[in-house]
Formats: structure tokens, C-alpha cells, sequence
């Protein structure tokens, strides 16, 4: 069983990717922590995050040993990541790992951007989350002030708003919902309200 949960910056898709994967017992995934490690990996080498073949190249021999780095976390390495992300050979070179890891029984949850489109487009439940991006810059600004970052709540609202046109714009497996995929806006949902509501969503979709 494969569940691929898209959506933009800050929608919530991750950590309802987490809640899911423990409720029934699958791997968990979230991909964009292989674009955060490779755009970390540019930047420590003192190259351009511009530079696609190196970038490329970082991706292949990428560890994923390193993926519980807390330093991934960083909202500049999250900008950073959709600067490589957007590149045809890194996503090409990252493709395996993620199908590789989707394969996996008894099942698995991937979040990311293109799950549901490029990675896994046979994946039986796909689910595009997303909100409004006020509430999205919201969260994420109430997020980093609690980790005492220096930052406005409009410097936020610019960052999200680039990401989300940097990630959709692409020429490379754009950020989009599938064309069967359940979408769910948790604009006005906390965090219980939208796993419970995602749970209901998967288990009608697979019949349970």
C-alpha cells in the first residue's frame, strides 16, 4: 500500500504524514528532506546551488544516513532545496530512492510535491493537501518564532509565496494535484481534526 501526500510549503502534509504512517504502521517518507540534503551538501562544498550538474552529481551519491540531520530543518535549507529541486538530473537522480522506498511492506506514506504525479502515480490513495497561503505563512512564522528565529511574519509570507511559484512553476514534475487525488484544506483544521478527517479519506478509498 502505497498513500502519496502532496501539497505546498507549511500545509501540513508532513506532519499528517507522520501521524498517518504510525496509524497503520507504514514507512514514512518526506522527500523533500533528499532535496533539503542535497542543497545542504551544495552549500557545504562553497558551490552554487545554481549549479545543476554538481548538484546532480551530489544527489547520486547522496547518504541517507544523513537524512536525520536536525539541521535540514532550517527554513533557509528548505528555500534552498526548491532552488535544486528544480532541476530535471536531481530529480532523476533521487527518483530510485523514492520508488525504492515506496516498495516497502506493508506499505509506505511519501509527502513531497510530486508523489502522486511523478513518483508513485499508481499509488491508491493520493492526497493533495493544502490552505490558504496567510494561514500557510502563519503556521510556519509561529513555527520559527518558537525556535527564537529573527523573523517578520511578512519576510514569512514572501518566502512561501516564492516557493510556492518556484515549485508550481517548474518545468520538471511541477507541483500539482493529481488528477484522482482527495484534496483536503486544512485552512480552517488543527491538527487532530485534519488527521482524523485524512484517516476517513484513506480508509473510504480503500474500501475499509
Amino acid at each position: 500500500m502505497i498513500i502519496a501526500i502532496d501539497g505546498p510549503a507549511a500545509s501540513g502534509k508532513g506532519t499528517l504524514a507522520k501521524r498517518i504512517a504510525a496509524h497503520f504502521g507504514y514507512g514514512c517518507l518526506d522527500t523533500g528532506l533528499l532535496y533539503r540534503a542535497v542543497a545542504r551538501d551544495v552549500m557545504a562544498r562553497n558551490r552554487s546551488l545554481e549549479d545543476e550538474a554538481f548538484a546532480a552529481r551530489i544527489a547520486r551519491t547522496l547518504d541517507a544516513a544523513t537524512l536525520d540531520d536536525a539541521g535540514l530543518r532550517l527554513p533557509g535549507v528548505g528555500d534552498a532545496a526548491s532552488v535544486v529541486a528544480k532541476f530535471p538530473a536531481v530529480r532523476a537522480a533521487l527518483l530510485d530512492f523514492q520508488r525504492d522506498f515506496a516498495r516497502q511492506e506493508p506499505g509506505a506514506v511519501l509527502d513531497g510535491r510530486d508523489i502522486g504525479t511523478v513518483v508513485c502515480p499508481d499509488a491508491p490513495v493520493k492526497i493533495f493537501v493544502t490552505a490558504d497561503v496567510e494561514v500557510r505563512a502563519r503556521r510556519r512564522f509561529e513555527e520559527m518564532r518558537r525556535l527564537g528565529e529573527p523573523v517578520t511574519f511578512d519576510r514569512v509570507l514572501e518566502v512561501i509565496r516564492r516557493r510556492d511559484e518556484r515549485d508550481a512553476g517548474r518545468a520538471d514534475a511541477p507541483m500539482k494535484a493529481a488528477r484522482d487525488a482527495i484534496l483536503l484544506d486544512t485552512t480552517n483544521l488543527d491538527i487532530e481534526t485534519s488527521f482524523d478527517a485524512a484517516v476517513g479519506l484513506i480508509k473510504r478509498k480503500i474500501g475499509q
